[in-house]
C-alpha cells in the first residue's frame, strides 16, 4: 500500500485517534506500526480478531489493562547478568500479574472467542516471581524487611544504634549550656553521620569531627566525640545493609533472566491484546460495524460517516461500487462534498484492509485490494515549478503505470487546470484507459462532458451531491445515478439577480443543454420521491412483519394449549376408565362370593344394589357446551365491519375474490379469509364532522417493543406513559421495554416508574434471547 495515499486520505490522523485509546506504550507501538494489508485471509482474521475484542467489551463493559509496562529492555538486561533496580522489577511484577488477570479476564467471558482464547493461552502465568518480588519490595520501590532474614537483623541493630546515638545527642542539645553553645537546638544529618549545629567559637566545647560549616561560617556542624564510635557502627551497619540489598537485587534479577523468554512472549501478547482493545474502544467510540470483506473489488456502504468529521456535522451516505458499475463519475459544482466522498471511500477501504471496523450501518461490505491509488488536493509543486495541472498528470502518469484489475483508483477533479475541452477530453481518456484495465475507479470532475460519458459507457455510473437551492448551500447527500447540475442561474436569482439578466443568460445556452438539466432536476425529485415511498414502504413492512410474528406466536401458544389439554384430558379419562373397571371388578367378585355362599340363590334386592354400583361406576363427563358464534343474517358487503372468528381478530372487508372468499384488512395485514370464518359486526357509517380526538381501542396498531436507546429521561418516561395505555387498550397480555444497558439511569428510571403504574401486573428483565438487563419484559393485568 502506497505511504502516499494513506497520507491523503488522512489514516495517519485516524490512528492517531486510535492511539488514545490503547493502555500501554506497547499498545502505542503497535498503533503506530500499523499498515493496511493486501492478504485477503489476513484481512478477515485481523476483523475476527477486532470483532472478538469488542464482543468482549460489550459483554464485560470493561477490560483489565491496567499496570502493563513495557519490560523487554529490562528483561534483556537481567538475561544477560545485569542487575535492575527496584522500580524495574516493579514493572516487571506489575506486568506479569497484568497479564495473569487478563488471561482470567478473558477465559472467563462466556462467549465464542476463538482468536481471543489462543492468545489468553499463550500467556503463561508466572506466579512465583510475582510473588517473590512483591514479598521483597514494597509499591514505593523500597525494600521490605522481610526480604532476607539478614537484612531484618541488620535493619534491627541499625535502629537500635540510631536511638542511642539520638539520646546521647538529644540529652547535650537539652543541657543548661546548650541554648549557649549551639546555634539551634536541632538534630541533623551530614555525610549519613548525625551532628549538632555549634556556634563557632565554641568548637572545641564538644570535641569530635567538623563536617560542614553554613554560608556564613558562624555554624559548625560538629560530630561530638561521645557519639564518634556509635556513628561508625552505623556506617559498618548502613554498609551491610546496602550490601545484602544488592544482593537481594541481583537474586531477584537472575530470576527475571532466567524466565527472560516467557516474560518476553508474555509482554508480546499483552501487546497484542492492548491493541485489540484499542481497536474495540475505537470501533466503539466512532460507532462502528465489521464490514463483510470480499475479493470481487464490490464495495457497499450503509449510511456511511467520515470518521474525522463531527458526529453532529457529517451526513451519512450510501455508497455502492463494483457490481453492475465498475466506475463512478461525481459531477457538479465544488464545495458540494464530492472530495469528502472520495476520501470515504479510500479511507474507508484502508480501515478495513488494517484491521479497524468503520463508522457505518451493519451489512456493510468492503473488498481487499492490492493497491489504492489517490490523486486528491492541490498538487502544486513551486520547489519543481510546476502547476497544478503538471503536479497532477506526473502523479496520474505514475498511477497509470502501476494500475491493475486488483486496484482502487480515487481521482478529484480529473482534468482540472487546463483548457475545459482538452481536460474534458483527457478525463474521458484517462477513465476509458483505467476503467478497461479492470480497476475500481471514482473520479470527481465538474466538466459536463463527463455527464454524457456516464450514460455512454457500460459499466460507468453518473453521481452528484445534492445542493439545496432554498439555502444556497450543498446537503453533502450523494445522489448515485443522477449528474450534478450547475445551479448557477438559480442561485444567481436566489441572491437577487435582475431575471432579464437570468433569461438572457439561459438564450446563450444551448437547447440539448437545458434539455440535459431539466432531464437531471425531473431526475433528482424522482429519486427523492422514491426513497420516500421505499422508507414508508420499509416502515409498514417491518410492522407488518411484526404483527406476523405476534400471531404466528398467538397461534404457537394457542396450539402448546391445546395440546396440554388434551393431553390433561387424556389422563383424566384414564383415571376415570381405571377406576370404574376396579368398581366393575369388585361387584363382579362379590356377586361370585355371594353365589356361592347362597347357592346361586340372588335375591332381587341384590342384584338392584349390584347394578347400581355398576351403573355409578360409568365415567361421568363434564362437558360444557360449546359456545358458538351466531352469525347474523347479515350480506356482506366490501368497507364492512367484520370479525374474524378463527384469529378472533377484528377487520374490515376490501373485497369479494369468490363465491365464498374475502379480502379482510387487519390492521396494516392483508389476508384471503371464508365466509364461515366472517362474523358481520357493522357497516362503515359516513363521518360528518372532523372529530376533535382520536380515541385508540383494540383495533389500532401498537407494536409489541418500545424503543428508548438514545432517549432523555424526562422524555422517556412520557414514551412510556403513552405506550403503556395503548397496548392496555389494544389487550396486549406482554410488552417490551428496550432500554439500553449504558449508565444505569434510564433502566431504573423505568422501572420505578413501571412498578407504580396501575395497569402493570409485574416486570422482568429479559432472557439472554430477548435482550438480557438491556430490555424490561412488562407483564399487563
Amino acid at each position: 500500500m502506497h505511504l502516499k495515499t494513506l497520507h491523503i486520505v488522512e489514516f495517519d490522523k485516524v490512528k492517531a485517534q486510535l492511539a488514545s485509546h490503547v493502555s500501554s506504550s506497547l499498545g502505542k507501538e503497535k498503533v503506530e506500526a500499523l499498515k493496511p494489508s493486501s492478504c485477503f485471509e489476513e484481512v478477515v482474521r485481523w476483523q475476527e480478531e477486532t470483532d472478538e475484542a469488542a464482543t468482549v467489551l460489550r459483554l464485560r463493559g470493561h477490560v483489565p489493562l491496567g499496570g502493563i509496562f513495557d519490560v523487554r529492555p529490562q528483561t534483556k538486561r537481567a538475561r544477560i547478568g545485569g542487575v535492575l533496580s527496584p522500580h524495574e522489577l516493579l514493572d516487571v511484577a506489575s506486568t506479569m500479574r497484568a497479564a495473569r488477570q487478563l488471561k482470567k479476564f478473558v477465559e472467563g467471558t462466556e462467549a465464542e472467542l476463538t482468536y481471543m482464547m489462543a492468545y489468553a493461552e499463550q500467556i503463561v502465568p508466572l506466579i512465583e516471581l510475582e510473588q517473590h518480588i512483591y514479598r521483597c519490595i514494597d509499591e514505593g520501590g523500597e525494600i521490605l524487611d522481610g526480604a532476607s532474614d539478614r537484612l531484618r537483623s541488620l535493619r534491627q541493630q541499625l535502629r537500635a544504634i540510631e536511638g542511642r546515638v539520638r539520646d546521647k545527642l538529644e540529652s547535650i542539645i537539652r543541657s543548661s549550656s546548650a541554648q549557649k553553645t549551639l546555634s539551634d537546638a536541632i538534630i541533623t544529618i551530614r555525610n549519613d553521620r548525625y551532628v549538632i549545629p555549634v556556634k563557632q567559637e565554641y568548637r572545641h566545647t564538644y570535641g569530635g569531627i567538623v563536617h560542614d560549616q553554613s554560608s556564613s561560617g558562624a555554624t559548625l556542624f560538629i560530630e561530638p566525640q561521645s557519639v564518634v564510635e556509635l556513628n561508625n557502627e552505623l556506617q559498618q551497619l548502613r554498609m551491610k545493609e546496602k550490601q545484602e540489598v544488592e544482593r537481594i537485587l541481583s537474586e531477584l534479577s537472575a530470576f527475571v533472566g532466567e524466565l527472560a523468554t516467557t516474560i518476553m512472549e508474555n509482554v508480546e501478547v499483552l501487546a497484542q491484546l492492548d491493541f485489540l482493545f484499542a481497536k474495540a474502544k475505537y470501533a466503539k467510540a466512532i460507532k462502528a460495524t465489521k464490514p463483510t470483506m470480499n475479493e470481487r473489488g464490490y464495495i457497499r456502504l450503509i449510511q456511511a460517516r467520515h470518521p474525522l468529521i463531527s458526529p453532529d456535522q457529517v451526513v451519512p451516505n450510501d455508497i455502492e461500487l463494483g457490481s453492475d458499475y465498475t466506475t463512478m463519475v461525481i459531477t457538479g459544482p465544488n464545495t458540494g462534498g464530492k472530495t469528502v466522498t472520495l476520501k470515504t471511500i479510500g479511507l474507508f477501504t484502508i480501515m478495513a484492509q488494517a484491521g479497524l471496523h468503520v463508522p457505518a450501518l451493519d451489512g456493510s461490505q468492503l473488498a481487499v485490494f492490492r493497491s489504492v491509488y489517490a490523486d486528491i488536493g492541490d498538487e502544486q509543486s513551486i520547489e519543481q515549478s510546476l502547476s497544478t495541472f503538471s503536479s497532477h498528470m506526473v502523479n496520474i502518469v505514475d498511477i497509470l503505470k502501476q494500475v491493475d484489475e486488483h486496484s482502487l483508483v480515487l481521482f478529484d477533479e480529473l482534468g482540472a487546470g487546463t483548457d475545459p475541452q482538452e481536460g474534458a477530453a483527457l478525463a474521458i481518456a484517462i477513465l476509458d484507459e483505467v476503467h478497461n484495465l479492470g480497476a475500481r475507479v471514482v473520479a470527481t470532475t465538474h466538466y459536463p462532458e463527463l455527464k454524457a460519458y456516464g450514460y455512454n459507457r457500460r459499466g460507468v455510473m453518473n453521481a452528484s451531491v445534492e445542493f439545496d437551492i432554498e439555502t444556497l448551500s450543498p446537503t453533502y447527500k450523494l445522489l448515485i445515478g443522477i449528474p450534478g447540475r450547475s445551479n448557477a442561474l438559480d442561485i444567481s436569482r436566489r441572491l437577487g439577480l435582475d431575471e432579464h439578466i437570468i433569461a438572457r443568460a439561459r438564450t446563450y445556452i444551448s437547447a440539448e443543454s437545458n434539455e440535459v438539466e431539466n432531464m437531471i432536476a425531473s431526475l433528482e425529485q424522482s429519486k427523492k420521491r422514491a426513497e420516500e415511498e421505499w422508507e414508508k414502504a420499509e416502515r409498514l413492512r417491518h410492522e407488518a412483519e411484526q404483527l406476523r410474528n405476534e400471531l404466528e406466536r398467538q397461534w404457537n401458544e394457542l396450539n402448546e394449549q391445546r395440546d396440554r389439554l388434551l393431553e390433561k384430558a387424556k389422563e383424566q379419562a384414564e383415571e376415570i376408565v381405571k377406576k370404574a373397571m376396579k368398581t366393575a371388578d369388585e361387584v363382579i367378585q362379590h356377586l361370585r362370593d355371594m353365589q356361592k355362599q347362597q347357592a346361586a340363590v340372588l335375591k332381587e334386592h341384590e342384584l338392584i344394589h349390584a347394578r347400581k354400583k355398576l351403573e355409578e361406576a360409568i365415567p361421568q363427563l363434564n362437558t360444557k357446551k360449546k359456545k358458538t358464534v351466531q352469525k347474523l343474517n347479515h350480506p356482506l358487503h366490501p368497507g364492512d365491519e367484520v370479525k374474524v372468528i378463527h384469529l378472533n381478530q377484528k377487520g374490515q372487508l376490501i373485497e369479494k375474490v369468490s363465491d365464498k372468499e374475502w379480502i379482510v384488512q387487519i390492521g396494516i395485514l392483508k389476508m384471503k379469509v371464508h365466509e364461515e370464518n366472517l362474523q358481520y359486526v357493522s357497516s362503515p357509517t359516513p363521518i360528518e364532522t372532523k372529530p376533535i380526538a382520536t380515541i385508540k381501542g383494540r383495533d389500532h396498531y401498537v407494536p409489541l417493543e418500545l424503543d428508548l436507546r438514545g432517549e432523555r429521561y424526562e422524555d422517556a418516561l412520557l414514551r412510556v406513559e403513552k405506550y403503556i395505555d395503548d397496548a392496555v387498550l389494544a389487550g396486549y397480555p406482554r410488552v417490551s421495554i428496550i432500554h439500553g444497558k449504558g449508565t444505569g439511569a434510564l433502566r431504573k428510571g423505568v422501572q420505578q416508574y413501571l412498578q407504580n403504574h396501575r395497569s402493570v401486573k409485574s416486570i422482568r428483565f429479559g432472557e439472554a434471547t430477548e435482550g438480557g438487563t438491556g430490555v424490561t419484559i412488562v407483564e399487563l393485568k
